[in-house]
């Protein structure tokens, strides 16, 4: 079965987020924590994760249908000890936040280098900054997302995804989301049969399906191997309505979040619904 919802709004309160969910015909969701483009935020109340826990029971979501996302600040690869630092105690804070809300997984950009050291180099150190995160929490899994390759950033290669995985010392508690938008402008062609197929048997190659934990669901801008990350409609941009109805009819992509992050949030409900309609 398919989970398909968006990356909601959690003003007013994390409780608000599942509301809004289902409010778009969602079976899935992403949310903030906190202020994405903060590097800190005031603690959650009591009545905050009360709430929310109460409001995921009654809207009918579960855990591994909700996908966290952490702030845009955090860079786990940056070059500079005291600005690296910065980021894994808020990275800390993140997966904090996430087991006070009783979720299983934290989705995050893995980092970039800023040109000042190589890939290798800031991949390794994206490693150890997961590995200092989990080692001082309990459960959550932390989700690598794929990136378009933009600037200096790492994780546009499954390579990169891989090479992360490697040297996690705990596997049980790492994971990857898959955005297609990212995919698609970073080299992977999915817009047709044959290339989906062909992707998705080079990520399980590469990386593996039980790494799998959820997907951004996105239609692109820009074309194929450009490397700039917009987002555009389903159906409505350079990779098209095909690859989309490839993905529901695989069971591989079955009872993990598959997340809009389409440009218009006003018609996430037609977008959930077109997607649903593609099943066979």
């Amino acid at each position: 079965m398919k989970y398909i919802g968006g990356h909601v709004s959690a003003a007013g309160g994390v409780e608000n987020a599942p509301l809004n969910a289902k409010a778009i015909g969602a079976k899935a969701f992403a949310l903030f924590t906190k202020n994405q483009r903060q590097w800190f935020s005031k603690p959650l109340t009591e009545e905050n994760i009360k709430l929310f826990k109460e409001n995921c029971k009654k809207e009918g979501f579960l855990p591994e249908h909700i996908l966290p996302h952490d702030s845009y600040l955090i860079n786990l690869g940056h070059p500079e000890s005291e600005k690296l630092i910065k980021s894994q105690k808020a990275f800390l804070d993140e997966l904090q936040r996430c087991e006070q809300l009783g979720l299983k997984y934290l989705n995050f950009h893995p980092g970039t280098h800023l040109g000042q050291y190589s890939e290798d180099e800031c991949l390794k150190t994206v490693s150890e900054s997961i590995n200092i995160a989990l080692s001082e929490t309990d459960y959550v899994t932390a989700v690598i997302e794929n990136t378009a390759g933009q600037g200096n950033n790492v994780g546009y290669k499954f390579e990169h995804l891989s090479q992360i995985i490697d040297k996690v010392h705990d596997k049980s508690r790492i994971g990857v989301c898959i955005d297609t938008c990212h995919a698609y402008t970073s080299g992977y062609d999915l817009r047709n049969e044959e290339a989906f197929h062909a992707t998705f048997k080079q990520f399980e190659k590469l990386v593996g399906f039980q790494y799998l934990k959820g997907m951004h669901i996105n239609d692109s801008k820009k074309e194929l191997g450009t490397r700039v990350d917009r987002h555009e409609s389903i159906g409505k941009g350079f990779i098209g309505l095909d690859a989309f109805k490839f993905l529901m009819n695989d069971s591989r992509f079955d009872d993990i979040p598959l997340i809009l992050e389409t440009p218009n949030s006003d018609i996430w409900a037609d977008e959930i619904k077109l997607l649903y309609s593609l099943e066979k």
